[in-house]
């Protein structure tokens, strides 16, 4: 496919034309030069709902194939039944291109939220597994975390070469507590009426576990109609 112009490429709508601009990205040229500086493309993400990493690097495939394919046809300008055998080949790309991955709704963050949620992210990292108390010795009490009790408790009193303990320094960020990792504020559903009042640019939905199929399907195509991300799809 020859991209022409910004809409031809895959997963660019016309809403975007107005941020490109602010940008100053006007041109298929333009498009080329933004997605080889890394901070540009970063923006791109950050400002383009439904805009991943998966997408700009398929824009990148396709304008290095709008140049190829410029310099193909002076050296192939054979006859014209040749020209007529590749014109199936362009329907199967225009297929493929139906159905290409579609990135999720995104969240629209203040620069404050997103640094917190990297931050969080890091510190997840290196937050260690809490084991309750001579977890190693019994099979009996399992892993899950139990505060150690006793006056001879010596991961109590924090000895040397003890487990490590849960305490308020490994929490993350305060400002993004309980929300998604995508950003999303959460909110449980059980029918469509609760769909009524959600914010689809800060609230994501996550359908009840005791919600049947037929109504998670219905509570599904309602959220899609309004631009709500549902967190727990079945497909």
């Amino acid at each position: 496919m020859s991209v022409k112009s910004l809409t031809d490429l895959s997963g660019l709508k016309e809403d975007h034309l107005a941020q490109l601009a602010e940008m100053g990205i006007e041109s298929v040229a333009d498009m080329k030069k933004a997605l080889a500086d890394e901070d540009k493309v970063k923006q791109l993400v950050k400002s383009l709902s439904g805009v991943g990493p998966k997408t700009v690097d398929k824009w990148k495939t396709e304008l290095e194939g709008t140049s190829e394919k410029k310099e193909a046809p002076k050296e192939k300008e054979a006859p014209k039944e040749e020209k007529k055998e590749t014109k199936p080949v362009e329907v199967i790309e225009d297929k493929a291109d139906e159905g290409s991955y579609i990135v999720n709704i995104k969240p629209e963050l203040d620069d404050e939220t997103a640094d917190a949620l990297a931050k969080r992210a890091l510190v997840s990292g290196r937050r260690p597994a809490f084991k309750r108390q001579e977890w190693f010795r019994y099979s009996k009490l399992g892993e899950k975390w139990r505060k150690p009790k006793g006056i001879h408790s010596k991961m109590k009193r924090k000895l040397k070469r003890r487990p490590p303990m849960v305490l308020i320094g490994y929490r993350g960020p305060a400002l993004v507590r309980n929300l998604h990792p995508s950003g999303f504020e959460e909110k449980l559903v059980f029918n469509i009426n609760d769909l009524d009042g959600v914010d689809p640019k800060k609230q994501a939905v996550r359908i009840g576990g005791t919600v049947g199929t037929k109504k998670r399907i219905t509570i599904e195509d309602r959220a899609e109609e309004l631009g709500i991300r549902v967190l727990n799809r079945m497909v």
